[in-house]
């Protein structure tokens, strides 16, 4: 079969990496990013609310590539885990080889059937910044080809 493409890890996991040579690139909005997102992160999102619910971001591929080579160590996280898988599979189709989906995300990701879920990065207490370093937010980030 197959060989998964990219790794899923909770943000326990995912953070011991952040520790080491991986780059956070946050999905979300950039309403969601300005509320609060791990730190370091750059906000580069995979979907847009739209009329129909969320729709793809068509500058996602091209904004990561612009920023990031095919063998940089990513990780990409959203809010409970959907936005960042489909990032993951977008970009492991479009050549990324070193990619992590954060499990759970910022906000945690919720059992359908009632249990425990996720706890995501912000309800297991790690570090939170509501200040974007600079370059790395939605305006400074898109339109840039590199």
């Amino acid at each position: 079969g197959q060989a998964m493409s990219y790794e899923t890890l909770n943000p326990e996991e995912t953070r011991a990496r952040l520790d080491g040579d991986w780059t956070y690139v946050d999905v979300r909005t950039p309403e969601e990013f300005a509320r609060g997102h791990v730190p370091g992160a750059y906000n580069i999102p995979a979907f847009f609310p739209g009329p129909m619910g969320m729709m793809p971001n068509p500058e996602f591929p091209g904004a990561v590539s612009a920023h990031f080579a095919a063998d940089r160590a990513l990780v990409m996280g959203c809010a409970a885990g959907g936005r960042s898988m489909h990032a993951c599979e977008q970009l492991a189709a479009g050549g990324y080889t070193k990619l992590i989906n954060m499990d759970g995300g910022f906000n945690g990701r919720p059992d359908p059937t009632g249990g425990p879920g996720v706890p995501g990065w912000q309800e297991r207490g790690f570090p939170v910044a509501d200040t974007c370093e600079e370059g790395r937010d939605w305006e400074s980030l898109k339109g840039v080809q590199g």
